[in-house]
């Protein structure tokens, strides 16, 4: 902040990283960053989408719900409701928030094979899952059957990750490609029926709120801990204070894929 002395600026940057470090990053709410960061969001408003899926469907999926936070955003859950999610303290709060609704949390460790029967779902979803097993969800899916999720996009918050990292190398800045899924999908033998992508700005106004995010999602500076990286927090916290918000880009991509039905 202009006019802000050094003694000042330390005194703040400590009190914001360790506010910061401090909060619990359970489940997938991130409302502590209201007022600190902003994400812009994409046209297609995934959780409104799904929601009317969601209505439509007699068996649904929600594989990877963090804790079960957009799922229960849903006015209308079908007759059969399943989550699967990995890490133990989302399933305890995706768990206490599910089940008034009548929907079961499965603890699965996200990997293959799914702990579901064939064709045991009409609707699967899920929201920003770390890896899609193609094979699975077409396994697990009726013929006729759905699977609809909002994805992390290429080289998504590139800025702050290389700010961090550095120079990221061309295998990871074109990871998570949508035209890879695409073809990942169709190799499991369904059809892509809705593919899109879109780029986002976010800004990060204060420190603490990049000490959050890095702590929370948790891929983008693996290991990250602000002991190891306080150099690079203290000159980042300069930078905002005396130039404004950190500024990056989101990338998401909506894709929507059905199962053909069988002759």
């Amino acid at each position: 902040m202009p006019g802000t002395s050094k003694e000042e600026e330390n005194a703040r940057f400590e009190a914001l990283v360790a506010e910061a470090a401090a909060v619990s990053v359970d489940g997938w709410d991130f409302s502590w960053l209201d007022g600190r960061a902003t994400e812009q969001r994409p046209s297609w408003g995934y959780a409104r989408a799904m929601a009317d899926r969601l209505g439509r469907a007699q068996a649904a999926l929600d594989i990877q719900t963090g804790g079960g936070e957009v799922l229960a955003s849903a006015p209308k859950l079908p007759p059969v409701t399943v989550a699967t999610e990995s890490w133990p303290p989302n399933i305890a709060r995706a768990t206490a928030l599910l089940h008034p609704r009548g929907a079961v949390v499965v603890a699965d460790a996200d990997e293959p094979p799914l702990p579901f029967g064939d064709a045991a779902f009409d609707l699967v979803v899920s929201r920003h899952p770390v890896t899609t097993w193609w094979a699975e969800i077409a396994r697990v899916l009726k013929p006729g059957g759905t699977y609809f999720s909002q994805q992390v996009g290429p080289a998504s918050v590139f800025e702050l990750v290389e700010y961090f990292l550095g120079p990221q190398p061309p295998g990871a800045r074109g990871a998570r490609d949508p035209r890879r899924a695409r073809a990942d999908a169709e190799a499991a033998g369904l059809e892509v029926v809705d593919l899109r992508l879109e780029t986002l700005r976010t800004e990060f106004f204060d420190i603490g709120a990049v000490v959050y995010f890095l702590r929370k999602v948790i891929w983008m500076v693996p290991g990250f801990t602000v002991e190891q990286y306080r150099p690079q927090l203290a000159a980042l916290h300069h930078l905002i204070e005396t130039e404004g918000p950190f500024v990056a880009h989101t990338t998401r991509f909506l894709i929507e894929a059905r199962k053909p039905q069988q002759p």
